[in-house]
């Protein structure tokens, strides 16, 4: 049966403007809806974003950080963190981007949607309690994942995280909490330079933060074969009620902040070793939310491959992963690390 695969899209994201020299230029997301128009044109449920209300952000971030955004709607420019500036509308692409994913919750719960993907911007997995870092101002899947806890009674949500960059907002807020099990593969000697490998949570959240510091060198199929070998157990076991995805692309070779050796193949078999472990736990719905990626044109190539995979134009030959090479090493480090929890392997 052919998946339910939502968009969120909206023009307005694109007048958050850091500068015309900000890697996080609207320019990444103009490919995205470009390469949209030119090879899907009618083959996804387009969902309407709207602001996140007050209360739902307040969920995540303190109402002192929300008003200090809101304020910068009256400057034409202003920096929330050294790396991180806005423009006067940028407060309100920051609040579609956080609304954009929780409408994009709804669609799956109320069965609208199987799968959706946010394509949203500014991005949001480095932003804190009360504060912006990483070119992020509200963290949109945490504010999610609260809200779901919240409003549907959910205590088992997966955040997983294949940013190049460590997500260190989500795993912050998460970290002593058992009902989010966050699982992140990232280059540690990048920013926010956090996330080592024995980071795994602590009091009821112990064992719930699955932190996987990844070699630069890594190709597509050891991407790939990692992320099966620690997916297909931790969802068969942790059952969660829904999967959510920091789905950057900077791992990308192209990319001009990451440092990695990925190509834009290694989306489309990820994303099917994550529809593989999602099928065999029971269609689990999931929720992809654009993080990183600064080459618009090796974005817009990875972003596609995910697409061709949700709507069934990609050969299951095409997604075989072949060589696992180092990646079995991480993956023994990681179940060593955590086999004495018992949350996703013994």
């Amino acid at each position: 049966m052919a998946l339910k695969v939502g968009i969120v899209r909206d023009e307005r994201y694109l007048d958050h403007m850091p500068g015309h020299m900000h890697p996080e230029h609207p320019r990444r997301l103009k490919a995205i809806y470009q390469m949209l128009d030119a090879e899907f044109p009618s083959d996804f449920i387009m969902i309407e974003a709207e602001p996140a209300t007050l209360a739902q952000l307040e969920l995540v971030h303190s109402p002192e950080y929300i008003q200090k955004v809101l304020k910068t709607a009256d400057h034409g420019f202003t920096n929330l963190a050294p790396d991180t500036p806005t423009s006067a509308k940028s407060y309100l692409a920051a609040w579609l981007a956080a609304g954009g994913c929780l409408k994009a919750l709804e669609s799956l719960m109320d069965g609208r949607c199987d799968i959706c993907f946010a394509l949203i911007r500014p991005p949001g997995h480095h932003a804190l309690h009360d504060r912006a870092g990483g070119f992020c101002i509200l963290n949109n899947l945490a504010v999610t994942a609260r809200y779901a806890m919240r409003h549907h009674s959910m205590d088992r949500i997966m955040i997983i995280d294949w940013d190049v960059h460590h997500g260190n907002g989500i795993h912050d807020l998460f970290y002593k909490q058992k009902e989010v099990l966050y699982i992140s593969s990232h280059d540690i000697l990048l920013y926010p330079y956090t996330g080592r490998w024995e980071e795994a949570g602590s009091g009821q959240g112990e064992g719930y933060t699955v932190n996987i510091p990844i070699p630069r060198d890594l190709k597509d199929d050891e991407f790939a074969f990692l992320y099966r070998e620690i997916l297909a157990p931790a969802v068969a076991r942790y059952r969660p009620r829904v999967i959510l995805v920091a789905a950057g692309f900077d791992g990308h070779m192209d990319d001009p902040i990451g440092r990695s050796q990925l190509s834009e193949k290694a989306y489309g078999k990820l994303i099917q070793v994550l529809l593989d472990s999602r099928n065999r736990a029971g269609s689990i719905p999931i929720l992809l939310a654009l993080e990183g990626g600064y080459d618009p044109r090796s974005l817009s190539l990875s972003v596609k491959e995910v697409l061709k995979v949700l709507t069934g134009r990609v050969s299951a030959q095409d997604l075989s992963i072949l060589d696992p090479g180092q990646a079995p090493v991480l993956v023994e480090k990681a179940k060593e690390i955590h086999a004495g929890y018992g949350v996703w392997c013994d």
